[in-house]
């Protein structure tokens, strides 16, 4: 497998992409309502690809006409959701080299001495996450896990797992009992999860891959089953860029493009919405996102069941391909834009595109809203995944923010549920705000001051 130390920045590169299609005839396109191609995404995300660096006036001219699109598609309004992240653990051996989130899963094994800032909790533990934020009026926990050895579907899979002549070498797998703690099945984390009404997101593709590995169980069978353990939707994370010869440089140990559109499609054959990501702004060309693009519309055309595309603008401080040299930074402001601006041009059969304030904080992310996005996400309550990585811009946000942000750019505020179709429009005039959508929730404030763990909520100006 490719670590980062194998990785010498000078020796391996991505050709500049051209293209036979120019920007004003792919703006052309665009503005036609003309279904683009990926010459005229590339073109678009490039400003040109005949001139080197990004071009303000051409961009502008992107953004315009995205943000036209975004409101005769959608309308005016800027939804959010309530949600609460659970992780389960963080131990992980993949060796993504864009990610500091995991940790190595030997450090978590019963008699390690290893020093480590990671966990692992119990479906008890879980449960008892959501519980509390129920009680705060959340209705949509996401979980996103690192692939712990000792996990697996169910006891049928550790058996499976158990009867590998070398379990740890061939399936990534160690019985429960070589850890401190025992994770539970993917069944328990998430009958453990789903309590009380909440809608659970979770399941990636590469949770998926990690639940039938050894197997040669069906996509579609696995989601079932997590399905009736509680499940009702699947992120699509995990898809990093859908084109193999980045995966080969940034996460050569994950699952390869056809896998992640297999377990996307099981998924959704199981009557699961899911979403879609492209986490950006480090190896890549600008004709590798479009061509993944490409990947997400094409998978949208076969199922109609992604409900929102959420561009990640890559966070590069604590990862190991910034600590070894392989990038040297993330995104620009003027990358962010155009991603999201070219995806709702291009993604013309998925309706909702997202903005990250996790990712971008309030100030670009609000910009991002006038560049095409729809929705701004949710108060996530706590965010592991972006600030283990170096991110900064703080991990949860009221009801309260949300209005006052999306009222201060023209929009309206909106509270959804998960899959979009039930909202309510929140007024401006009526403060304090909450949500109402949830199973225990009343429209009491979300937050007084504090997230469930107890912390202040982090504030950073942009």
């Amino acid at each position: 497998m490719t670590t980062a130390r194998d990785l010498d920045p000078d020796d391996f590169g991505f050709d500049e992409p051209t293209t036979d299609q120019s920007f004003e005839n792919a703006l052309a396109n665009a503005r036609d309502g003309r279904r683009l191609t990926v010459d005229d995404a590339t073109e678009l995300l490039a400003t040109g690809t005949g001139t080197p660096g990004i071009d303000p006036v051409r961009k502008e001219r992107v953004l315009e006409l995205a943000d036209r699109r975004r409101a005769e598609a959608v309308g005016d309004e800027v939804t959010f959701v309530a949600n609460v992240n659970n992780n389960v653990t963080t131990a992980c051996n993949t060796g993504c080299l864009f990610c500091n989130f995991k940790d190595s899963a030997h450090a978590f094994e019963a008699g390690s001495d290893v020093d480590h800032p990671g966990f692992t909790k119990t479906p008890a533990e879980s449960r008892a996450v959501v519980e509390d934020a129920l009680d705060m009026g959340v209705y949509e926990v996401c979980s996103v896990s690192g692939l712990h050895p000792a996990f697996a579907l169910n006891d049928e899979h550790h058996e499976v797992l158990a009867a590998h002549d070398d379990p740890a070498s061939e399936v990534n797998y160690k019985p429960p009992e070589a850890y401190t703690t025992d994770p539970g099945t993917y069944l328990e984390q998430m009958d453990a999860m789903s309590v009380g009404g909440v809608h659970l997101h979770s399941m990636t593709p590469e949770e998926a891959y990690h639940a039938r590995r050894g197997t040669d169980w069906e996509y579609e069978a696995v989601y079932r089953e997590l399905a009736d353990a509680g499940l009702d939707s699947a992120p699509g994370t995990a898809a990093e860029v859908l084109v193999d010869e980045v995966r080969d440089v940034i996460c050569p140990g994950k699952i390869r493009t056809d896998d992640w559109v297999a377990a996307m499609e099981g998924a959704m054959a199981a009557g699961l919405d899911t979403t879609a990501t492209l986490m950006y702004g480090h190896v890549e060309t600008v004709a590798h996102r479009a061509e993944h693009l490409q990947v997400i519309r094409g998978l949208q055309d076969r199922t109609g069941g992604i409900t929102e595309f959420v561009p990640l603008s890559f966070v590069h401080e604590r990862t190991p391909l910034y600590r070894h040299g392989v990038v040297d930074g993330g995104a620009s402001h003027d990358e962010d834009e155009l991603i999201v601006a070219v995806a709702r041009l291009f993604l013309d059969n998925v309706d909702h595109v997202q903005a990250s304030w996790v990712k971008s904080g309030d100030a670009h992310g609000l910009k991002l809203l006038n560049c095409g996005a729809d929705d701004f996400m949710g108060t996530i309550l706590s965010e592991e995944i972006t600030r283990r990585a170096g991110g900064v811009y703080g991990e949860y946000r009221s009801f309260d923010d949300y209005v006052e942000m999306i009222t201060a750019i023209g929009r309206i505020p909106v509270e959804r549920s998960t899959d979009y179709r039930t909202r309510r429009r929140l007024d401006p005039d009526d403060p304090p705000h909450g949500p109402t959508l949830g199973p225990r929730a009343d429209g009491t404030p979300l937050l007084a001051g504090r997230g469930p763990d107890g912390r202040e909520p982090a504030r950073v100006d942009d």
